[in-house]
């Protein structure tokens, strides 16, 4: 940030009295402003067995397989936004949502909450931030096209805890590790 949202002045960096580390703090009106993570919130659509894959039409990841989900907009729960992202992406509606994994991935900033959900319809097709969309059994993933880590670590957990026929709630870490696909492109 270089101004303020309140004023318009020049803002510094700096560690606010009683605070534990730094913001962006407005000299001419006394703003603090905070920057917290952002939430994304998506979805594992599952249909008689099968998984619905969406291909992203957007960057990042063009092109690469992706779970639906997105960011929490203002005002609205992640259940229902799990829900809003899995019809925009693949027009598919959902149901029977149960919450089942939380990542932090601190590096970027994001928290994802993921939901098991099940496809009660799967709707007219891709919308406008997905290329197409696919139902696919475990043995048709193209893990070498999956868009994010986050995602493939969902997909393996949510198999191997589908095989044992239990889906606990979990949490997990996503660190700024490089991904074996990365490595190839070197």
């Amino acid at each position: 940030m270089k101004f303020c949202s309140d004023c318009g002045s020049l803002l510094k960096f700096a560690t606010p009295v009683g605070d534990d580390r730094g913001r962006f703090l407005c000299p001419a009106c006394g703003s603090i402003h905070y920057q917290n993570p952002r939430m994304v919130a998506g979805c594992i659509p599952e249909f008689e067995g099968r998984i619905l894959l969406c291909r992203r039409a957007i960057d990042p990841c063009y092109g690469k397989w992706t779970l639906p989900a997105g960011y929490l907009e203002n005002g609205e729960t992640v259940s229902a936004c799990a829900e809003r992202e899995t019809r925009e992406e693949t027009g598919a509606r959902v149901a029977d949502l149960a919450p089942y994994r939380l990542f932090n991935i601190c590096h970027i900033n994001q928290i994802y909450f993921m939901f098991r959900g099940r496809v009660m319809d799967v709707g007219e097709g891709p919308g406008k931030e997905s290329l197409e969309v696919m139902l696919c059994t475990e043995a048709e993933i193209p893990w070498d096209q999956i868009a994010f880590r986050v995602i493939t670590e969902t997909l393996q957990t949510y198999l191997r805890d589908r095989r044992a026929g239990s889906f606990p709630f979990s949490i997990g870490d996503i660190g700024p590790g490089i991904r074996q696909e990365d490595l190839r492109k070197r």
